[in-house]
């Protein structure tokens, strides 16, 4: 299975997960993903005002840089991680 395939079934795996992960979880998958779909964080930061969108944010930009090759196999692993626990 090529990385596209696995990463496509980990984004359908991902809305199917035994529990609900934690806030820091939802954010490291939220960033992986746009990472690996869009590449490096563009547009300006959120205001004050909008914490989740500021916090989103965020977590992307920690990943600039990141291949996207690389941000989709660190998606499909954290995937397969919280699908087994």
């Amino acid at each position: 299975m090529s990385l596209q395939e696995q990463f496509a079934q980990a984004q359908l795996d991902s809305k199917n997960l035994p529990e609900r992960p934690d806030n820091m979880t939802l954010l490291k998958i939220y960033a992986l993903f746009k990472q690996a779909s869009s590449g490096d964080v563009g547009g300006e930061r959120p205001g004050f005002t909008d914490m989740v969108g500021r916090a989103k944010y965020d977590a992307w930009a920690a990943l600039k840089g990141t291949a996207q090759d690389e941000a989709m196999q660190q998606y499909v692993d954290l995937i397969d991680e919280l699908k087994d626990q």
